[in-house]
């Protein structure tokens, strides 16, 4: 069964944007699938919500390393992940099908082509990984590697990612894909809903809240 993931840490989200994209996800995608947040506190959410506690906590941080767990063979086997595993951000809004976006068969897929400063051509807004590929992500990698690489402001995942996996298979954003990033390259112009979109990402200072008053926003993120 597929695994849908996502990760919750800090202040800066709440348990209410858990359940809005576990929200998003269950009215656009029309088979099994298991919903799990990895956080770094206790929570009670409602079924089939799964929660578990963020292991390698040193990890957490702006850079998002923790997330480089889902590379781990040992994680995938402990959480009985035993298909493709899709890991989307809580800033998300999902406003159309996503059946089609992840019936694909390559090892790993990310979201490319909508960051607009940084150079690293990945965004690990909406990424997939099939269990017991790419190991090489989690195995390889330490903090002191990943301020040895390039990256822009700051070591990230998605420049370690890259760094590991420079050919890997990606949706564009945009209309090739229907996954949107909210006013970054591939979105048009004004703050309309592209009529193709399924998923929209919000990266960077724009969050799903500060964008309330857009009808889209108000149909699409919701409990």
């Amino acid at each position: 069964m597929i695994a849908f993931t996502t990760w919750l840490w800090g202040e800066k989200y709440r348990e209410s944007h858990v359940l809005k994209l576990a929200a998003g996800i269950a009215r656009n995608y029309s088979q099994p699938f298991r919903f799990v947040v990895f956080a770094d506190r206790n929570m009670n959410l409602p079924a089939p919500i799964e929660v578990r506690r963020i292991v390698n906590t040193i990890l957490v941080g702006r850079g998002c390393f923790c997330r480089l767990r889902l590379f781990d063979p040992a994680l995938q086997i402990g959480n009985g992940f035993d298909d493709r595993i899709v890991n989307l951000d809580l800033d998300l809004v999902i406003t159309g099908p996503l059946d089609e976006l992840f019936d694909r068969p390559e090892p790993f897929v990310i979201l490319q082509g909508v960051n607009k400063v940084n150079p690293c051509p990945f965004n690990c807004s909406v990424m997939m990984l099939r269990p017991g590929e790419c190991g090489e992500v989690w195995q390889d990698f330490s903090l002191e590697k990943s301020k040895r690489i390039r990256f822009h402001e700051f070591p990230d995942d998605q420049g370690w990612i890259h760094h590991k996996l420079p050919n890997a298979a990606g949706w564009k954003g945009g209309k090739a894909s229907g996954i949107y990033a909210f006013q970054k390259p591939g979105w048009p112009k004004g703050n309309e809903l592209p009529p193709d979109a399924r998923i929209v990402a919000f990266i960077g200072w724009r969050k799903p809240q500060l964008f309330t008053g857009l009808d889209w926003v108000q149909e699409h993120w919701k409990e």
